[in-house]
């Protein structure tokens, strides 16, 4: 009966003050009650409050079924979105590469094509072979046609 005056009451809950925080103490059953009686309130509350836990009724298996259903969904969708990503960045790797490819050959042929063409020799040949020549200034027609950006052949130029 010492101890108990240490002990401060407070609604069926023991606190003990000091100056750390307080700690719960277990409701105190009165030391002259049987242990038995002591030991089936709390066994019989403890059963109780099992049972409640492990009962599942028809709504909470439903809601429970329905959100398992929704995040298996969300989960197949995710999968579907990554690998579609996935693979569209594959393709735009190989796309590359094949343009990449493509402008190597593009250049190479552009290169083939100029290197071809030697310009001195075409005038060497213009010039030797067919008799060709430079024409002087005066003989140099400027032709204006403001309606389009090129003439067309078909057309007469004016004489001055």
């Amino acid at each position: 009966m010492a101890a108990k005056n240490n002990v401060r009451s407070y609604r069926n809950t023991d606190y003990v003050h000091g100056n750390a925080v307080r700690k719960a103490i277990p409701a105190r059953i009165p030391a002259n009650t049987p242990e038995e009686v002591r030991r089936t309130s709390v066994n019989h509350r403890v059963r109780r409050n099992r049972e409640k836990a492990l009962q599942m009724d028809l709504p909470y298996v439903l809601m429970l079924t329905v959100a398992v259903v929704c995040t298996l969904c969300i989960c197949i969708r995710y999968l579907q979105l990554q690998s579609s990503i996935t693979t569209n960045i594959h393709g735009i790797g190989v796309q590359e590469a094949q343009l990449e490819k493509l402008r190597t050959e593009n250049n190479a042929l552009e290169i083939s094509i100029k290197t071809s063409v030697d310009l001195d020799h075409v005038y060497k040949v213009a010039t030797e072979e067919l008799g060709m020549v430079y024409a002087n200034k005066d003989q140099i027609l400027h032709y204006d046609k403001t309606e389009s950006e090129y003439v067309r052949q078909n057309e007469d130029i004016p004489k001055y």
